[in-house]
């Protein structure tokens, strides 16, 4: 059975597309629901006249897909969750959490344009945002556990080495003058 979308469907494709699914589905769920009509010849008559009046709006979307992508480019997370012993995860990190973060970060995406493959061990994953028909976005994130040391804090750590590097070296003066003193004390006997 031939559908007409009339918006997205995630798994299926986007407003607009011509796709081929099974009668039930199109019949019990995609056309009650309004998500599809049923994709006859006078509807892909009006479908290719709609398009070729919204081809304007339709580039300027993509337009602005695009410009999300690019700012999403430069970002990389990381997800600090629970974990066991052997490193792998309680649960699973999922799409929930990325946009969670992301939303933190100022980007308000919708959990069910992020695509992860399953994530259940401490490590670096990429996810997939999905923005447009032709437009993704892939984003790098790191999982980690809960009370872990963070990859932000190698300066603070370079830090604290200095001091106590500076702290050792101000007792080593203090105590090698009274070592001169002993070795030239054994020397005028």
């Amino acid at each position: 059975m031939e559908i007409i979308l009339k918006e997205d469907v995630i798994g299926l494709g986007y407003k607009n597309d011509i796709v081929n699914v099974k009668s039930g589905y199109g019949r019990n769920y995609l056309i009650p629901t309004g998500k599809g009509v049923i994709a006859s010849e006078s509807a892909k008559k009006v479908l290719a006249e709609n398009l070729r009046q919204q081809a304007v709006k339709l580039a300027k979307i993509k337009e602005a897909a695009q410009a999300v992508a690019d700012k999403l480019q430069g970002v990389a997370l990381t997800i600090a969750t629970k974990v066991s012993n052997s490193g792998s995860i309680y649960g699973s990190v999922n799409s929930l959490q990325i946009a969670d973060e992301l939303a933190k970060l100022g980007f308000d995406i919708d959990r069910k344009r992020i695509v992860v493959k399953d994530v259940k061990t401490v490590g670096d994953y990429v996810a997939t945002v999905k923005l447009h028909k032709e437009v993704s976005a892939e984003i790098p994130f790191t999982v980690i556990a809960e009370g872990a040391p963070a990859v932000e804090e190698a300066p603070a750590e370079a830090a604290q080495e200095e001091v106590v590097e500076e702290v050792v070296e101000e007792v080593v003066e203090e105590v090698a003058p009274e070592a001169e003193v002993e070795e030239e004390t054994p020397a005028a006997e």
